[in-house]
């Protein structure tokens, strides 16, 4: 049996990369699994497309409690066989102030398979990652992950106050809605996005659901105390997200300070006083750097309920990169080789985000230039109002032209990559244009990819997920 809460949380790394496979594996072995929820349809839509060789979307879609919008999904994507190579994955329409019920079905949908199948086959729990940065698809996809049972929800890149507020709500079916970011708006000036199960679910609104616990991750203190202060409902615990961290990294206290290399520098100020944080009352789990036995068991002295754990699981076999990548990033591992550059500029959000230094990806420059900047899946676009104040959409990725027509500024576009395209091609998911072009991957990871030798050798460049527990436990 479990303890309350889980000792180590797998990171929810995304996009796909944090596959159901990967929190089923961690689940059963009982600490906790964490699936990743950004850009989980367009990876439906793919998966399908790649004719679902092994049955598991369509099994878990069999499971979906309305099979109308099951066989809907089916009918739009699944390939018999599988698309030709050179067939370009069906994109969905991007998501808006008013977005469409097929937009709205997918992502339920998409969310409950992940979930389903993290949860196949055990009893324990498994969680949901999502970022606060991709706001529009996040009611749709907490919905859709709680039809499934998930256990936990598990958020970052931002200040998430709402999402408890609306984890109530949606416990019960009921209407909720989401209070959008937009640019050089204050938080009084609402712009609000809703979602209202009665819309396209309404057959399915008798379905018991549980309220998932919440566990916002957060970078200091004041932040803790600002979301226990002003969130809709209740926290359950946090996660303590060190600058050493993979993916989004939150911004350093002191601004515009970089190393010689120009990354971002952290400083005394970024340090979290755990002792001030144990005294809100509410379980933490430490991550970023915490991917070892010595570093769990210096967690718990601390007061912490466990770690976060996000690189050592990433590479393991059960993840989603592509085979190929876990080989080159192994190969560097076991050679001394790795190099992980925190870029200031990489993500369209404006965090900084660590990318892993890798031949033939998108942190070389020269396969950076070459390639056509657009913008096609758009969860990481700005919402702004023109000079009528009318709202409008913009990526810092997308055509430098079109970003400083809408009003941005050309400096922003510096730099800037594709991480919907990028992320997902890096999960094997590489989208292929019409012109011949396909996407190419960006790897990210966090600092302690350099201290996984313990896990392979060279005549074992490979790990499974239990072999990471074993190895944190130390076991």
């Amino acid at each position: 049996m479990m303890k309350i809460h889980p000792m180590i949380i797998q990171g929810g790394m995304g996009v796909a990369i944090s596959t159901w496979q990967l929190a089923n594996a961690v689940s059963k072995a009982g600490q906790l699994g964490v699936i990743s929820g950004t850009g989980i349809g367009i990876i439906l839509i793919a998966r399908l497309m790649d004719g679902d060789p092994d049955g598991h979307m369509r099994r878990a879609l069999a499971h979906f409690p309305d099979q109308t919008i099951a066989q809907k999904i089916l009918d739009a994507y699944f390939v018999e066989g599988g698309k030709a190579p050179n067939t370009p994955y069906k994109r969905p329409s991007m998501w808006t102030l008013n977005p469409s019920a097929t937009l709205e079905e997918l992502t339920v949908v998409a969310n409950f398979v992940e979930v389903w199948l993290a949860k196949e086959g055990h009893d324990n729990p498994v969680g949901i990652n999502l970022l606060e940065k991709v706001q529009m698809p996040t009611m749709a996809s907490l919905y859709g992950a709680m039809l499934a049972g998930v256990d936990y929800v598990i958020m970052g890149a931002g200040i998430p106050i709402q999402i408890p507020g609306i984890l109530d709500k949606l416990a019960t079916h009921e209407p909720v809605q989401y209070r959008l970011d937009v640019h050089g708006e204050s938080e009084g000036e609402n712009t609000i996005l809703h979602f209202d199960t009665a819309r396209s679910f309404a057959s399915i609104r008798n379905v018991p659901l549980k309220r998932p616990l919440f566990l916002p991750i957060i970078s200091s203190v004041v932040l803790a105390m600002a979301l226990q202060k002003r969130s809709t409902g209740e926290i359950n615990g946090f996660i303590v997200e060190m600058p050493s961290a993979g993916g989004h990294n939150a911004p350093p206290r002191v601004k515009d300070s970089y190393n010689e290399r120009g990354e971002p520098l952290y400083g005394h100020k970024d340090d979290v006083n755990l002792q001030r944080l144990a005294a809100l009352g509410l379980p933490f789990w430490l991550a970023g750097g915490y991917g070892h036995a010595d570093k769990l068991q210096e967690a718990l002295a601390l007061g912490a309920e466990g770690i976060q754990v996000g690189t050592a699981f990433a590479f393991c076999e059960e993840a989603g990169f592509t085979t190929e990548i876990k080989q080159q990033v192994l190969q560097q591992v076991l050679n001394d080789e790795v190099d992980i550059f925190t870029d200031p500029v990489a993500s369209p959000t404006g965090f900084p985000f660590k990318v892993v230094q890798l031949e033939g990806t998108m942190s070389d420059e020269s396969v950076y230039t070459e390639r056509p900047r657009l913008c096609d899946v758009g969860y990481l676009r700005q919402l702004y109002r023109d000079d009528a104040s009318k709202l409008q959409y913009r990526c810092a990725a997308e055509p430098v032209d079109t970003y400083v027509k809408k009003g941005g500024a050309i400096e922003d576009t510096v730099g800037r990559k594709c991480l919907c395209n990028q992320l997902g091609a890096a999960a094997g998911f590489a989208q292929q244009r019409t012109n011949g072009y396909i996407e190419q991957p960006l790897v990210t990871s966090g600092d302690a990819l350099k201290e996984l030798k313990p896990l392979i050798s060279y005549e074992k460049a490979s790990y499974s997920a239990a072999e990471v527990i074993d190895y944190l436990l130390n076991t």
